[in-house]
């Protein structure tokens, strides 16, 4: 209950201060496990995209920000996980496995950081990884708009336009290794990118 209501309060302010658009939405599977994978630039991104998504998500998130008063509580209502980004967090890597397994959707940020001036950066392999274990298809995503809203650096909201744009599955087929997952997880960057291109239609 407290999810849905915090989902709906999210809506109301995206579709208000944001004039939130989605398309492609058709594209996320209506049964089974899958990952959402998307550029990044705002602390918005996760949240507008988890509104916008026709499924619940579940959200692999850094771990420092489950000890903030407040946040942490919501991080835990809206099924985030914690993730520490500089070491190899097995833990964390096997919970989302087991997510996935059991038929959730997560989202997930490949740059593993926000973008400083909205360009895709170079990825770790991790996405590949995931998608050999699970077996989930991958869905790229591209947000744009957030950047403005709310960019890395800046301290304040502000109204902006925000598109999101759900490509259609992509699963992994190859055999399992690390240059495969890499590959897999650069052939969904590359889509990102061709997502990206819509924003100047």
């Amino acid at each position: 209950m407290i999810y849905v209501i915090l989902r709906f309060l999210a809506l109301v302010f995206a579709k208000i201060l944001f004039r939130l658009e989605a398309s492609g939405r058709n594209n996320i599977p209506g049964t089974g496990g899958f990952i959402l994978a998307s550029n990044h630039v705002s602390f918005l991104d996760p949240v507008l995209i988890g509104v916008a998504s026709s499924r619940r998500l579940s959200y692999m998130t850094r771990h420092d920000l489950f000890s903030v008063p407040v946040f942490g509580w919501i991080l835990r209502v809206v099924q985030a996980f914690p993730l520490r980004r500089d070491s190899n967090d097995i833990s964390s890597v096997k919970e989302a496995i087991r997510r996935l397994r059991r038929a959730g959707g997560l989202l997930i940020f490949p740059e593993g950081r926000r973008s400083l001036d909205g360009t895709i950066q170079k990825s770790k392999s991790g996405i590949g990884f995931l998608a050999a274990r699970s077996r989930v298809p991958v869905i790229p995503v591209f947000i744009s708009g957030t950047q403005r809203a709310l960019g890395r650096n800046a301290r304040f909201i502000r109204p902006a336009k925000v598109r999101i744009y759900f490509a259609e599955p992509i699963y992994y087929d190859s055999p399992a290794s690390k240059d495969n997952y890499e590959n897999f997880t650069e052939r969904i960057i590359q889509e990102i990118n061709l997502l990206s291109k819509k924003k100047e239609d």
